[in-house]
């Protein structure tokens, strides 16, 4: 049997294709739905990963008023940025030190500079709406394929 999250990947890249090509609306990343859609059941997860994204964007947005940052830095400057949010914030929301952020954390380690990427090149709105969307709709296909399957930790 095929491994959930391998599934859930694959789902999420033909749905987010699906959905790109026919509202012109990306979901953070043609990964990215098919992670969160395995976490709509623990909205700490997701809420803490949109959280990194935006300070993510805002600080790439700052940076870029005060340095030159196109094209292939932006894109590396938004996932290390990323990166180092998904590091540090959950361990400051949980009083804990950033290397020991408990059960508090963000989806994956680049999804958060993913999703900044997509809100720069489209708005935070709309990146943040097809994302939910999306993810919806690909956990909606995980149960049809998989069942009950979905619901075991």
């Amino acid at each position: 049997m095929i491994e959930l999250l391998v599934l859930s990947i694959g789902v999420g890249l033909a749905v987010s294709l699906l959905f790109s090509e026919s509202f012109g609306y990306a979901p953070g990343g043609l990964v990215v739905p098919g992670y969160f859609a395995l976490f709509l059941t623990e909205p700490a997860h997701i809420l803490l990963t949109l959280l990194a994204a935006a300070v993510t964007f805002v600080i790439v947005r700052g940076i870029g008023t005060v340095l030159i940052v196109y094209g292939r830095r932006r894109t590396v400057l938004m996932i290390l940025v990323g990166y180092l949010a998904g590091i540090v914030l959950p361990g400051l929301l949980s009083g804990a030190g950033p290397a020991d952020g408990g059960e508090l954390a963000v989806i994956g380690y680049i999804i958060p500079g993913l999703i900044a990427i997509w809100m720069d090149r489209q708005g935070p709105v709309e990146t943040v709406s097809a994302l939910v969307i999306v993810s919806v709709l690909v956990r909606m296909v995980l149960v049809l394929m998989v069942g009950d399957r979905m619901f075991i930790p």
